[in-house]
């Protein structure tokens, strides 16, 4: 088994916990690396494009065909943010609002479209 090359923002400090993403030939892999429950959801390329498209568009309100993010209410901000697939409803990659802002401001810089396909 070839090794995983995992990528996070480079808005997300040097040995700080970020949401990472990666690709193999199964598909695009989304984690957090101190969410405790250690998920990787695992999407194909045209839906993980879908939700850089919809985080893009606009970031509160991404809500992809295949990949939807559960948001905390705006006065909550320890309240986790959740990204779950249509097809896997129980892996739930899970963040926190600081640490998923750090990732949406690497997808707005464009850092992760190289996993979307062309």
């Amino acid at each position: 088994m070839l090794p995983v090359h995992w990528q996070k923002s480079s808005y997300c400090g040097e040995g700080e916990s970020c949401v990472h993403v990666a690709a193999t030939g199964n598909g695009v892999h989304l984690t957090e690396s101190s969410d405790p429950t250690g998920s990787i959801l695992t999407a194909t390329p045209a839906a993980f494009g879908d939700l850089l498209a919809a985080l893009k568009a606009d970031p509160r309100a991404a809500r992809a065909t295949d990949l939807r993010v559960s948001f905390p209410h705006e006065g909550d901000a320890d309240a986790p943010v959740r990204v779950h697939a249509a097809g896997a409803p129980d892996t739930v990659v899970t963040t926190d609002r600081q640490k998923w802002d750090t990732f949406v401001r690497g997808v707005r810089a464009g850092e992760f479209d190289h996993f979307a396909g062309s």
